[in-house]
């Protein structure tokens, strides 16, 4: 009997598009399409193949690249053209032509052959602009600022807390400065690009109109190690005659005073700026214009600004048409040449900060006379957009908040307090403002009003503006079950909240980068967006933030180094071995592996000397765990246990990365000291004959299963008493920050999927449910949503990968890169009835769909050109499993390659597939 499939137009599927040959379509140069600040060390290419004939696998391809799109059809244009090449690999194919120069655009396009011998035609001319090749290209281009800060006024490293001891050091506002420069421009042009860094953080305008719509532009770094900077094509935004570029430059991390909330006190620098223009006309010459004395700068009307104290804004402050041209600005001063931080110059190749959605009021209350209480719906992180009518001098503040107090009010206690947005309005008929140089995360806004006239609702318009890196979306799930679509939305949106120019932890208290939730979240995230280059900028700056002993400190940047377990726990630090592999086994890039090996050894390092029998026992351990008391450091699970399984398991991949990079006798090495730790661990930890771990905590038993250190014999005897355990305990949950991910990983591995459901399909206890039951719209610190903590982190999501590799089983096969080989192994729940979703892997789309109807499992799966895969289905004592109505077994394109544990075994290659099972 068929299946209906009517969920199934949630899947992006390719098939069935008439492509007979094969087709490569969106390319990308640094995984990103058309980018631009391209170096010789990002210029690596890759594609997608589409086509509709099953099994399509790519044999050779062919490259070529040029200065012009009509280059690309002139043999002596080109500029690189390697020939047909043998080879399956569609990813990471580096560039081996001439040096390019910088700042100008380049053209290429790629055509494939598929194993039979057919030719694709040329896929759609793509391009790539390139960025500063030469760093000393950058000495003509000074730093300028309106004013310096004197060394004696510096606070470096940030000081933790509110400062007090300081004295006189970080109490001044630093002025947010605007600055201009007037050129003109009498030729016809060609390019023109704009290579601009404002540090803490800047926006940029040509004639008036803005360079892009980035957020906190550039993203942050260790500034002494590595300032980043931004390329914007402009051309279309200059003119014959006179231009004028502008910028104004906030504080961001470089300088936070001792004013409202701050979780740190850092006094660096005052707001710079640095830039080059540069113009390339039509008759081949080039012009650049660049930061120097010549350029003039003046106070804007922000002022106060602080990453974490708000940002006020005088509009009758506002010099209309400053960054046009015609605007008088004799009043102006010189700028004055600044030394800027010592940090290289490097491009910046992650997605930019956006604001990425709006929210409109949901419910507005009125609270006395002069106050406003907005609901927007959702706790998400950004900022406001404030649309208000009045006089000139009345004064709006907006205090966000994620929840309310006892009393209705927004509570900021748990997310900093105080934070507030503050406008002076200039007393025009209709008035619009947005802050430019802070966030914070928040449902709720308290408006309040100062002004001589009665406040009237009707004059005050305020939208919540979502902001977040720009990354796009790679995935979807959805399901038949309610309350898991919600958790899946929920952890969605502790993700987006928390998707910056690091993965922060909160996007209000700290918006620190704590490296523990990259790893542990990222499978999550990756199945989600498209997290590529930001995983990239999170390990450069972890090898800019690895200490001279070799201690990779829990958060990078380390703009202040906390103590103890908060600046030295495995479970973060190994984030520098882990996320290198991951990247590596997500995406198939290999130099990221070499690039970090070094980095990877000294954290080695490091903690072979803090282990004592080779073992470690400091950290936090599994924080957040649910235990008896107020959460955070591990309460279930000793920090002995957590320390030195991640040990073990740095040095099992430490072992692997050294082996895949020639290193033999680091890996012999590597692999050495893996099995000493296991044979420590298990000899302190596990009760041989309990079959037992430690506490018998979640946490205690998901590790060692997890990180295989459990010994055959005995394994299913410990996967046995995990899961007795969790039933005995009323099925409830109790794995911490660091404990549940494996939690979850342990339980799908041993077949458990049933019980992760039955775990989390509810909300009378503390996890996913009962957060939503309690009001939540964002994922929160703690599983029991406790209102003195934060109420948007990310850190505990890790549901989600189970909705991606269990419900819907799309996994990379075991031994397999960048799912290149494919398993598909969804779980059939009994209690529900349906799930579907896709991945957008580095080969395309994998699409999966399952539902039950009429005694008849219908599962319908798409796997991307280039790649197979093994699809198990569940084997039923009389079922006949069948392909578009053909039985298997006699099917041309689906081979049955065994049976495993109630499944029957399906290799396939690419193409859709829809698969009836007849169930008992």
């Amino acid at each position: 009997m068929g299946i209906r499939f009517s969920f199934l137009c949630l899947l992006v599927l390719t098939m069935g598009n008439g492509l007979a040959s094969p087709v490569p379509v969106d390319l990308r140069v640094d995984k990103r399409a058309e980018p631009l600040g391209i170096t010789m060390e990002q210029l690596h290419f890759e594609w997608v193949v589409q086509s509709s004939r099953r099994g399509t696998m790519q044999r050779a391809w062919q490259i070529k690249l040029a200065a012009t799109e009509e280059g690309l059809e002139k043999e002596a244009a080109l500029i690189w053209n390697p020939g047909k090449v043998w080879s399956d690999e569609q990813h990471f194919i580096d560039y081996r032509g001439a040096p390019l120069s910088s700042g100008q655009r380049y053209f290429w396009k790629v055509r494939v052959w598929d194993q039979s011998g057919n030719m694709s035609a040329w896929s759609a001319t793509a391009s790539f602009v390139t960025g500063i090749i030469h760093t000393a290209e950058w000495e003509d281009s000074n730093w300028i600022a309106y004013e310096a800060l004197p060394d004696a006024l510096r606070v470096l490293p940030g000081v933790h807390g509110g400062g007090d001891h300081l004295g006189e050091k970080a109490v001044k506002r630093a002025i947010i400065p605007l600055f201009r420069k007037s050129f003109t421009i009498s030729k016809s042009i060609e390019e023109a690009y704009l290579f601009i860094s404002g540090l803490g953080h800047y926006e940029a305008y040509l004639n008036g109109e803005g360079a892009s719509d980035d957020f906190l532009a550039p993203g942050w770094t260790a500034y002494e190690k590595r300032c980043l900077y931004n390329t914007y094509a402009v051309k279309d935004k200059l003119q014959r005659g006179e231009n004028v570029i502008g910028a104004i430059v906030g504080t961001g991390f470089r300088y936070i005073n001792r004013e409202r909330y701050r979780k740190l006190v850092r006094a660096e620098a005052y707001p710079m700026l640095r830039a080059k223009l540069l113009i390339r006309y039509e008759d081949g010459s080039v012009e650049t214009i660049s930061t120097d004395s010549t350029w003039h700068t003046d106070p804007s009307p922000v002022t106060f600004s602080s990453i974490y104290g708000g940002e006020d804004y005088d509009a009758g402050l506002e010099q209309v048409g400053w960054h046009n041209t015609g605007f008088d600005a004799s009043h102006w001063k010189n700028v004055i040449l600044v030394d800027g931080p010592q940090g290289e110059m490097s491009p910046q190749t992650d997605y930019p900060l956006k604001v990425m959605e709006a929210f409109e009021a949901q419910h507005t209350t009125r609270i006395g006379k002069d106050s406003l209480l907005i609901d927007f719906g959702q706790n998400a992180s950004g900022i406001v957009r404030l649309e208000v009518s009045g006089s000139k001098g009345d004064k709006i503040r907006i205090f966000p908040a994620e929840v309310l107090d006892n009393g209705g009010l927004p509570y900021q206690k748990a997310s900093g307090a105080p934070y507030y947005f503050e406008y002076v309005l200039r007393g025009e008929e209709s008035e619009c403002w947005q802050p430019s140089f802070t966030y914070y995360g928040f449902r709720y806004a308290l408006v309040t009003v100062e002004s001589a006239l009665p406040m009237e609702e009707s004059n005050i318009q305020l939208t919540m503006l979502h902001t977040r890196n720009s990354a796009p979306d790679v995935g979807s799930f959805t399901c038949s079950n309610l309350l898991f679509n919600q958790i899946n939305e929920l952890i969605r949106w502790g993700i987006k909240s928390n998707l910056a120019s690091v993965a922060t932890d909160c996007p209000h208290r700290e918006k620190l980068g704590w490296l523990e939730q990259t790893y542990l979240i990222g499978a999550s995230m990756r199945y989600n967006f498209d997290i590529y280059n930001l995983y990239h900028k999170i390990v450069d700056d972890m090898i800019a933030g690895q200490l001279a002993n070799g201690l990779v400190p829990d958060i990078v940047p380390e703009y202040v180094p906390f103590e103890g377990g908060f600046r030295d726990s495995p479970e973060w630090g190994s984030a520098a071995i882990i996320i290198p592999w991951y990247l590596y086994q997500w995406y198939g890039d290999r130099s990221v592996l070499e690039r970090t090996y070094p980095m990877m050894t000294r954290y080695m390092a490091y903690l072979q000397r803090k282990s004592e029998n080779d073992l470690l026992d400091h950290g936090l351990g599994d924080w957040f765990d649910l235990g008896p008391d107020d959460p955070g450091v591990s309460q279930l699970t000793p920090i002995g246990l957590t320390a030195s399984a991640i040990y073990f398991y740095d040095a099992k991949l430490l072992a692997q990365v050294a082996s895949l990079l020639g290193h033999e006798g680091d890996s012999k090495q590597y692999g050495a000291l893996a099995d000493r730790i296991r044979q420590a661990f298990n000899g302190t930890y596990f009760d041989a004959k309990r079959a037992v771990y430690s506490t018998g905590s979640q946490t205690s038993f998901a590790m060692p299963l997890y990180m295989d250190m459990v010994d055959d014999s005995v394994r299913k005897r410990v996967e046995g008493n995990l899961v007795d355990s969790i039933i005995g305990n009323d099925r409830a949950l109790t794995a911490g920050d660091v404990g549940y991910r494996y939690l979850l990983r342990a339980l799908e591995t041993a077949g458990a999927s049933q019980l992760i459901y039955e775990m989390n399909n509810r909300d009378d206890v503390p996890g996913y449910g009962y957060q939503i039951r309690n009001g939540a719209t964002a994922l929160t610190e703690s599983w029991a949503a406790l209102k003195y903590v934060s109420n948007n982190h990310m850190m505990l999501g890790h549901l989600m990968e189970w909705f991606y590799s269990g419900l819907l089983g799309i996994r990379s096969a075991t031994g397999s890169i960048a799912f290149k080989s494919i398993t598909i192994k969804p779980a059939i729940i009994a209690g529900m009835e349906s799930a579907s979703g896709n991945y957008q892997s580095p080969y395309g789309p994998i699409g999966v769909a399952w539902e039950k109807a009429e005694n008849v499992l219908g599962v319908r799966v798409e796997i991307p050109p280039n790649t197979t895969a093994v699809v198990y289905l569940p084997r039923y004592e009389n079922g006949q499993i069948r392909e578009s109505g053909v039985d298997v077994k006699q099917h041309q394109d689906v081979e049955v390659v065994g049976q495993d544990s109630g499944y029957t075994m399906l290799k396939v290659g690419s193409g859709a597939y829809t698969f009836n099972v007849p169930m008992d």
